[in-house]
């Protein structure tokens, strides 16, 4: 975190690919850079996936996801209803956000977070082929925990069918990052209320080996060793 810090990320250099991702709040903390967008993506675990059905309901449903080059695959199961509507061609919306700290401010109106998030929107496909299906499934595999997919059992026919693998394009994108500290009202500086940010960020813990464990598998070190990928600078 930056030593002089500002709540702001200069706005991107790239336009938005459509006017639906063009941000309209908050302008300059926006970005519809791949590099950036494809960052926040890679790091995150989890995306929110959403649809509207057709009385305009909206739905929507937390899910594992993973980008392979210009997509990102997300996957459930193949009697989700959220996902059959959205084979079917429903308008779809992928969100993921990851929060780095906490801002307080001296006003209680002025609290808020440092965050990234990058926003999806587009027309999903059902991964139908053979192939394209392990691909996606060994990708998602990889996203969660690298160097997983050459230890375990490949998915079989059967897990294949009743699992819905769905691919959405990274056309429609934008990015949004808020850094730095809080912005007070110049009248408020003066309180005496402790301000700044408390860093947030993901550690993980000492492995619980699974009680059924066959005897002399040792933990690999992909796993004593995990984390998620570093932030980039900017």
């Amino acid at each position: 975190m930056s030593s002089q810090p500002t709540a702001k990320s200069p706005e991107s250099a790239a336009p938005p690919r459509s006017d639906r991702v063009r941000l309209r709040r908050k302008r300059e903390r926006g970005s519809y850079e791949r590099e950036l967008i494809d960052a926040i993506l890679d790091e995150a675990l989890i995306a929110h996936l959403g649809i509207a059905d057709e009385h305009g309901q909206p739905f929507v449903v937390p899910t594992l996801h993973a980008r392979s080059e210009d997509l990102v695959y997300c996957h459930g199961s193949a009697a989700s209803r959220t996902l059959e509507t959205l084979a079917g061609g429903a308008p779809a919306c992928l969100t993921v956000s990851l929060i780095d700290g906490l801002v307080l401010a001296r006003s209680a109106m002025h609290h808020s977070a440092n965050y990234r998030s990058a926003m999806l929107l587009g027309t999903a496909r059902l991964v139908e082929d053979h192939d394209e299906q392990l691909h996606a499934a060994e990708t998602i595999v990889e996203h969660i925990v690298p160097g997983r997919w050459a230890d375990v059992r490949p998915p079989s026919v059967k897990e294949l069918r009743a699992t819905a693998i769905l691919a959405l394009p990274i056309d429609e994108a934008s990015a949004k990052v808020r850094t730095g500290g809080p912005l007070d009202d110049e009248e408020d500086y003066a309180l005496p209320a402790w301000a700044g940010v408390i860093p947030l960020a993901t550690h993980t813990g000492a492995p619980v080996p699974d009680e059924r464990l066959a005897d002399g598998v040792q933990v690999p070190p992909y796993v004593s060793g995990y984390s998620r990928p570093p932030r980039p600078r900017r």
